[in-house]
């Protein structure tokens, strides 16, 4: 016995089933991100991107980012430290994972697109980069500049570490005038130190330092950003040093010899009046001072005692008279013996 056959109903039914399990177009209703673009500088690697509109829908928009490699399918990009697969930011920094980013001589593809509950945008595509071909390189970073005798010496470090040296590397230069003068390039150098010599002393020059990558393998050269301008003063270099101590030698000694020409010349002009000043006064004996004090004290008895005939002799002694009349000769007497007052007048 044959089962009824189904009805006009029950297809139609089933036909209805399967519409409603078909979902609508979801690209329809959300736009892609706007403009995405790649930073890359230094070792930074961001890529950011203009907001979709969410349409009528109030709920927040996610944006999901993958990559790629040369030949290669797409992948999420997943990190502890950075969230690329379901973020309402708009931008994706890859320098922030625990890898430091994409190899820098990988050939890199991005996208990005934007979901929001059951509806996903497009995909918006970037370009594909190589990170040492595409990166903008800034200056060189912590610059230190010490002034020296007739030179000055530069100091500074990489701008980013370029993993191994096989692969790239760091040279640098400096640029450097005379305030007011012409412009003067050393370099390249691979060390991180430049030393800036033959420069006038005592002179203000200014300078800038520019780092250059040389990717190895494909022998690609990009010239970095220059640096700040840096101004200092040279100091003296040795021969001026010397200069300078013969100099201030001759300068001394030419004082010392004006200072003595002038005491000499001082003294030979006011030798009196130094005379007086540094001539002590005349001071009177003790026994005339104390006879001055009291008269009446028997003081001069005393010292004529006290006094010896030695004391009162002399070499000679000459007496001189005067006529009391007129015509009479004149006869000076003389002593050339040795003698005491009394053997004069005994002898007189």
């Amino acid at each position: 016995m044959q089962g009824p056959s189904p009805g006009p109903w029950l297809l139609l039914s089933l036909c209805c089933l399967r519409a409603t399990a078909i979902p609508p177009d979801s690209f329809s209703q959300l736009a892609a991100p706007g403009n995405p673009n790649i930073r890359l500088y230094n070792a930074e690697q961001v890529l950011s991107w203009e907001p979709s509109s969410p349409g009528n829908d109030t709920g927040p928009v996610l944006y999901r980012v993958q990559y790629k490699y040369t030949d290669s399918r797409w992948h999420n990009f997943e990190s502890r430290q950075t969230n690329c697969t379901q973020t309402t930011a708009t931008e994706c920094n890859f320098t922030a994972s625990l890898s430091g980013g994409f190899p820098k001589h990988f050939n890199v593809t991005l996208r990005v697109r934007a979901e929001l509950g059951q509806h996903v945008s497009a995909w918006a595509t970037v370009p594909w980069f190589q990170h040492f071909r595409n990166v903008t390189i800034g200056p060189p970073e912590n610059i230190v500049v010490t002034p020296g005798g007739g030179s000055l010496i530069v100091t500074f470090s990489a701008p980013f570490d370029t993993g191994s040296p096989t692969e790239a590397t760091f040279s640098y230069y400096v640029h450097y005038w005379e305030k007011g003068g012409t412009q003067q390039v050393k370099g390249p150098v691979t060390s991180n130190s430049i030393l800036l010599n033959n420069l006038k002393p005592f002179k203000v020059y200014c300078l800038q330092v520019q780092a250059q990558l040389f990717w190895i393998m494909p022998k690609i050269k990009k010239p970095g950003n220059f640096s700040n301008t840096f101004c200092y003063e040279t100091t003296a270099d040795a021969s001026t040093r010397l200069q300078q101590i013969v100099l201030i030698s001759v300068g001394i000694f030419a004082l010392l010899l004006v200072l003595t020409g002038g005491c000499f010349f001082l003294v030979l002009r006011y030798q009196g009046l130094i005379k007086y000043w540094f001539h002590s006064p005349p001071s009177i004996p003790s026994q005339i001072e104390e006879y001055l004090k009291d008269p009446a004290q028997p003081i001069l008895e005393v010292l004529d005692k006290d006094s010896s005939p030695k004391d009162d002799a002399w070499d000679s002694v000459s007496i001189v008279s005067f006529p009391e009349k007129e015509g009479e000769d004149f006869e000076p007497k003389h002593w050339s013996s040795q003698g005491t007052p009394e053997d004069i007048e005994q002898g007189s």
